[in-house]
């Protein structure tokens, strides 16, 4: 046999489950065209190349289900950093927030919305989303022309669809009527027809627009989001996802009536996969276990829910430059903001200008036209809080940090107070430095509830929000986190390498119906992943200004991917892009590309 590529002694770690071998993989003209056996490891080739991978891991690409790419990929090829972090298929359109159907009118309002809700610069998108689309197909073939270091999956995100049949009606908290439900149907079936991998929406009462205003879809009723869903009925392909708070303003009993509304949404698709986010709250510490048991008895009855879960702590990135940081109200502040990095922090160390600033009242930052949760407020009210879950972040971080390395432990054995503190950790670095805040799934200053929802049968690797929340967090290195930590650093409840990977890869191919991946069995696409797990490691996350109009985004780099193919081209050497752009739009229902 003559093949393009032998991998030859590497372990192959192959996303069935079994267990790791030693063997040789060979990729021909984009598959997987052998692969060694327990009993016979070495293959008898001819190959153009050979790479020698003893020592690594072998790998499918990771299929990651829960990014923001939705405007990024209409000017972006490079789809950093999900690309440097093992990541070779990637979803957007989630949690009801997206760029189509949209008609010009349309334009600013999603924008306003992307930039509310996900934290993306409005400006940015301005000038880099190209809009040679209308209807969601048009939006197909427009980002397909678009040759890009992965391959992406579109679901049809609800804000879109119900701004695009609605209107200002659905800006203005309107219920949508018996026609318009019929219309988005019949949008939603046309664009699953053209490929879309399913359907997305968004009830979260922290997600605003721009101007501080609720997301159409998060007042949407359940009849039309079980009215919408019927588009499913007949068709062998797509899933559904949801982001909900679940109501935790709203009293009594509201948990099980907003489950019922979303159960109800994935029963009226006539039995399609349906995921939701799962997270430890603050307000409700136990509503997770909640959700998985609702989502077990759902799936026992012929109802399949997965829950979408990270691999760490979920919160924020704070800096100087970052989206936020304590200091953003305080009105002293506000008047030096517009100034440069370096000029701010040459003020900000002025004597006269901490004093002032130490000694005032911040303005509030939530409220009517504001896009900031009021979470940002209540939180910065209680700073002892805050700066004991605030810890420096730095090269090779430990992401479950000790309490005794917080800035408040800093803050008490400097004899300063918490404020203080603070001011003076973010000027390190000449204003550099960043902070890290988990303020999801680290209540208890661990990660051992992120353990049980790893562990449990139905977790689905996701929330990683590539593409989104830009300044603030910089998730989509969750997979090269979930794959080191929790298999070589994590002693407590650990997962191992055998089912790591099958969650990074099978389990999300199979989610989405992914028949052609996510395994390293002949006949699959050659998605591989070449990695030095000894050595695996993320690094501090950099603020880069590389985005159109200059916006500014979170990167995260990696060290130890040795190599990474899309369809069998090598697309990352090193940690560094080879230039190469194999990958392209996957439309489900439809015949793989050749």
């Amino acid at each position: 046999m003559k093949v393009d590529v032998l991998i030859q002694g590497g372990t192959v770690v192959d996303g069935t489950g079994t267990p790791a071998r030693v063997a040789d993989v060979a990729l021909v003209g984009g598959r997987i065209a052998a692969v060694g056996t327990a009993d016979a490891p070495r293959l008898d080739v001819e190959a153009a190349r050979v790479i020698d991978a003893t020592g690594l891991l072998v790998t499918p690409g990771f299929v990651d289900v829960h990014t923001h790419y939705d405007g990024q990929v209409s000017w972006d090829g490079e789809m950093a950093p999900s690309v440097f972090h093992g990541v070779t298929t990637a979803v957007i359109g989630n949690c009801g927030v997206g760029f189509a159907p949209a008609r010009p009118a349309d334009h600013q309002r999603l924008i306003d919305l992307m930039q509310g809700v996900e934290d993306i610069p409005g400006s940015a998108l301005h000038e880099g989303l190209t809009w040679d689309w209308e209807s969601f197909p048009d939006y197909l073939d427009a980002i397909d022309r678009v040759p890009r270091t992965l391959d992406v999956l579109a679901q049809v995100p609800h804000d879109p669809l119900r701004v695009y049949v609605m209107g200002e009606r659905a800006l203005a908290g309107e219920a949508a009527t018996e026609a318009d439900v019929a219309e988005m149907r019949r949008l939603l079936r046309e664009a699953l027809l053209a490929g879309a991998s399913g359907f997305s929406t968004g009830r979260s009462d922290n997600h605003k627009d721009v101007h501080g205003r609720d997301t159409p879809a998060a007042i949407a009723a359940a009849s039309e989001l079980a009215g919408i869903a019927q588009a499913f009925r007949g068709l062998d392909h797509g899933v559904l996802s949801a982001v909900s708070d679940f109501d935790l303003n709203q009293g009594k009993d509201c948990f099980e009536r907003e489950f019922d509304v979303l159960e109800a949404m994935a029963e009226a698709s006539g039995g399609r996969p349906f995921s939701v986010s799962l997270i430890q709250r603050i307000k409700d510490t136990e509503e997770w276990r909640r959700i998985l048991r609702r989502a077990e008895a759902a799936s026992a009855r012929g109802v399949p829910m997965r829950a979408q879960v990270a691999s760490r702590g979920i919160g924020v990135i704070l800096g100087l430059d970052a989206t936020f940081h304590p200091f953003l109200g305080f009105p002293t502040y506000k008047a030096l903001a517009h100034l440069p990095l370096s000029e701010r922090v040459a003020r900000l160390r002025e004597p006269a200008v901490k004093a002032q600033i130490l000694g005032e009242t911040p303005d509030k930052l939530s409220g009517d036209g504001s896009s900031v949760p009021p979470l940002a407020d209540q939180l910065l009210g209680n700073l002892d809080f805050v700066a004991m879950r605030l810890w420096p972040l730095t090269d090779g971080f430990d992401y479950e940090p000790k309490l005794s390395e917080s800035l408040l432990a800093r803050a008490m054995g400097r004899g300063q107070t918490t404020l203080e503190c603070l001011y003076d950790a973010l000027l390190e670095e000449d204003g550099r430095a960043l902070l890290y805040f988990p303020i999801f799934n680290y209540l208890a200053g661990n990660l051992d509830v992120v353990g049980e929802m790893l562990h449990h049968p139905l977790a689905l690797p996701g929330l990683t929000d590539g593409g989104a929340h830009v300044g603030t967090i910089c998730d989509a290195s969750m997979p090269t986190f979930l794959l080191s930590y929790w298999t070589r650093d994590r002693q407590k409840n650990p997962l191992s390498i055998e089912r790591a990977i099958q969650m990074l890869t099978a389990d999300g191919a199979d989610h989405l119906g992914l028949g052609d991946r996510g395994r390293l069995v002949p006949g699959q696409r050659a998605d591989v992943n070449l990695i030095d797990h000894a050595t695996l490691q993320l690094r501090k996350p950099r603020l880069v200004a590389d985005l159109p109009a200059g916006g500014k985004r979170f990167l995260q780099d990696a060290v130890g991917y040795r190599a990474t193919f899309v369809a069998g081209v090598e697309t990352v050497r090193d940690g560094q892009l080879t230039g190469a752009r194999p990958g392209r739009v996957v439309r489900l229902g439809h015949p793989p590309a050749s």
